[in-house]
């Protein structure tokens, strides 16, 4: 495949050797003109003159026919270069929302997962209370029923072990709360951050 830089350096050749041939056609008018007046001879002269106004009048020609290619080649780079440019910008827009996305699917994720995780804590709470409701009821039992005291103690340790669980999981919710909290405020200040990034780069 042929390269990018290829044409480009086609077209400084072209340039070049026209560019040349221009000056050559300068030089040689001017020459002319030296040698006509040298002789003396006012019909050389004249002949000269000619010759040199046609071969300047050519080597303008040249000249301005390259400046005005010359120009629209800038002008169909510039182009070019606006273009991918553009091309480059909507990626990147694109990248960013896909990203702006992600971050707010992943947000709304952790935040369904702490509102769920909020309800059975407060559904363990209840849990734990009500042990202790019946822990208390079942202490006042004790008291008022010595004679029964076996069956009552062992209602009794059961009504603890039961608290006790309780507790237990209303301590392994209000953990895993707080990591799912921490986590939403890492997602959250990632997210921040590259809406950030996007506005410093617009």
């Amino acid at each position: 495949m042929a390269s990018p830089q290829a044409p480009a350096a086609g077209r400084r050749r072209q340039r070049s050797t026209r560019l040349t041939v221009a000056v050559v056609l300068l030089l040689t008018a001017a020459l002319l003109v030296v040698a006509a007046i040298t002789t003396g001879s006012l019909a050389l002269v004249a002949v000269a003159a000619v010759a040199a106004v046609v071969l300047g009048a050519a080597a303008t020609r040249i000249t301005h026919a390259e400046l005005a290619t010359a120009r629209r080649e800038a002008a169909r780079d510039r182009a070019e270069q606006a273009r991918a440019y553009r091309e480059i910008t909507d990626a990147r827009t694109a990248e960013n929302l896909a990203f702006a996305q992600t971050m707010h699917n992943k947000v709304a994720v952790q935040e369904a997962s702490i509102h769920d995780l909020e309800d059975a804590l407060t559904a363990a709470q209840k849990r734990a209370a009500e042990a202790t409701r019946k822990l208390n009821a079942e202490a006042r039992r004790a008291e008022s029923a010595e004679r029964e005291g076996a069956a009552v103690s062992a209602r009794l340790v059961e009504a603890e072990q039961r608290a006790a669980e309780a507790e237990l999981k209303v301590v392994e919710l209000e953990q895993h709360l707080e990591v799912l909290r921490a986590e939403l405020d890492v997602v959250t200040s990632a997210w921040h951050e590259a809406e950030a990034a996007q506005r410093r780069r617009a």
